[in-house]
C-alpha cells in the first residue's frame, strides 16, 4: 500500500511521530493509500520553511515567477485525464465533473501565471510639489491555505497559483478526506521548478494541523474553504493576531421557478443544482421555490427525471450521482431527511440510503412542502423597462 508523505522545505518527509491515516474510496470502500499525518512539530517546520524562503521568492521577479506556473499548466493539461480519475476514486464525483475540476486548476495556473507581467501598481497625482505619489504591491508573507474535499484540485489551485505569483510563501493543508489530489498537484510544482520552502504541504486534521496553521505567529494570512462554523472560529482566531483571512464557506441556495419559466431548461437547472457533485458544493440548490400555477407540472416532471438518474462509481461512464464522500456525511443526510419529514414536509422521492451499493450512496431525493409566498406587486421603474 503506497504511503503518502509530507512536503516540506523540498523534502518529502514521514510524519515525525510516524501516524498515518486511511484515505477511502467512497464508491467502493477500497483503502487508496496511508498519508501521514503531520504534528505540531511538522506544522512549525513546514511554516519555518516558508519563512525562510520568503526573501529569495518575493524578491524572484513576478515574470520570472510567471515561467514556472506556465510550466504547471502545462503539465496540469498532459495529465488531465489521469488526474480526473485519480480524483473520481478518491473523491467519488463522476468523472465529468472531475475533468472539469482538473480544467479549472489549468485554467487558473495559466491565468495567474499571466498575471506575471500584469501586477501593476498606481500612480496619483500629489497634493504637494515635489513630490511624486505611487503604489507597488508587495507580498503578505508566509499564508495558510485550508482546503476542502468537494474540488480537490481546482480549489488548491485557485489559492496556491495567485499566493505564488504575488511572491508569499505558502503552507497547504487539504481535506483528509482527498490528500491525494493536492498531494499530486504539489509534485506538479516543484516538478515545474518551485525553490524548495516555497510551498510546503502537511497532512492530517484541523484540530492539530489547521489549528497549529491559524494559531502561528509566523503565519501572516488564512485562507479557508469549508463550513460555517469552522470559518468563525478561524476568523476569531485569526483576529486575535491581526493576520489576514479569507473565507468562502456554507450557502443555502434556492431556485426560483416563476409561472412564465421553460420548465425544461428550469429542470435542467435543478438537477444539475441538487445532485452535480451529489450535492456536495457550497453553491448546490437545496430548495425550488416555485409558482403555484406550474407547480403541479413541475414536481411531475422533476421527479421523471430523477428517477432515471443511476447511482454508481463515477468512473462508470453510465453513472450520473456517485457517492457522498463518506459515512459521517451519509448519516447526516439521512438525519436532514428524517428532520424534514418530522418537520411536515411530504416525501416525494428517495429519502433513503441505497443498497446493496457498497459505498456511501443515498438516493437522490425530493420532498415537498406548501406555504404560500406574497411577493411585491409592482416593480421599480427600470426593472420594468427592462423585463416587462
Amino acid at each position: 500500500m503506497q504511503e503518502y508523505k509530507l512536503f516540506i522545505n523540498g523534502e518529502w518527509l514521514e510524519s515525525s511521530d510516524g501516524e498515518t491515516f486511511d484515505d477511502i474510496n467512497p464508491a467502493t470502500l477500497e483503502l487508496i493509500g496511508k498519508i501521514h499525518k503531520a504534528s505540531d512539530e511538522d506544522v512549525k517546520s513546514a511554516i519555518d520553511s516558508a519563512e525562510e524562503a520568503f526573501d529569495s521568492w518575493s524578491s524572484t521577479p513576478a515574470p520570472q515567477r510567471a515561467k514556472i506556473l506556465f510550466r504547471a499548466a502545462r503539465m496540469l493539461e498532459e495529465r488531465k485525464e489521469e488526474l480526473a480519475r485519480l480524483m473520481t476514486t478518491e473523491m467519488g464525483k463522476v468523472l465529468k465533473e472531475a475533468q472539469g475540476d482538473v480544467q479549472e486548476a489549468i485554467d487558473i495556473a495559466y491565468y495567474a501565471a499571466g498575471e506575471g507581467r500584469r501586477l501593476l501598481g498606481e500612480t496619483t497625482p500629489s497634493e504637494l510639489p515635489d513630490k511624486f505619489a505611487m503604489t507597488v504591491r508587495r507580498p503578505i508573507g508566509v499564508v495558510g491555505l485550508i482546503t476542502p474535499w468537494n474540488f480537490p484540485l481546482a480549489i488548491p489551485a485557485w489559492k496556491i497559483m495567485p499566493a505564488l505569483i504575488a511572491g508569499n510563501t505558502l503552507v497547504l493543508k487539504p481535506a483528509s478526506d482527498t490528500p491525494i489530489m493536492a498531494i499530486e498537484l504539489v509534485k506538479i510544482l516543484a516538478d515545474a521548478g518551485l525553490p524548495k520552502g516555497v510551498l510546503n504541504l502537511v497532512t492530517g486534521g484541523g484540530d492539530i494541523v489547521g489549528s497549529a496553521i491559524v494559531h502561528n505567529k509566523k503565519i501572516r494570512a488564512v485562507s479557508f474553504t469549508g463550513s460555517l462554523e469552522t470559518g468563525k472560529w478561524i476568523l476569531g482566531e485569526a483576529g486575535k493576531e491581526m493576520k489576514r483571512v479569507s473565507l468562502e464557506l456554507g450557502g443555502k441556495n434556492p431556485i426560483i421557478v416563476m409561472d412564465d419559466a421553460d420548465l425544461s431548461l428550469a429542470i435542467d437547472g435543478i438537477i444539475w443544482g441538487a445532485f452535480g457533485t451529489t450535492g456536495q458544493r457550497c453553491t448546490a440548490a437545496s430548495r425550488v421555490i416555485a409558482h403555484e400555477k406550474i407547480l403541479p407540472a413541475l414536481l411531475k416532471k422533476l421527479i421523471e427525471r430523477t428517477k432515471k438518474l443511476r447511482l454508481g462509481n463515477g468512473l462508470d461512464e453510465n453513472t450520473d450521482v456517485g457517492p457522498v464522500i463518506n459515512n459521517s456525511q451519509l448519516q447526516k443526510i439521512a438525519k436532514y431527511a428524517g428532520l424534514g419529514k418530522s418537520e411536515g414536509a411530504e416525501l416525494a422521492l428517495g429519502g433513503r440510503i441505497a443498497h446493496p451499493l457498497p459505498g456511501y450512496f443515498f438516493e437522490p431525493t425530493h420532498g415537498k412542502r406548501y406555504s404560500a409566498l406574497s411577493f411585491p406587486c409592482s416593480l421599480p421603474a427600470t426593472l420594468k423597462k427592462r423585463y416587462g
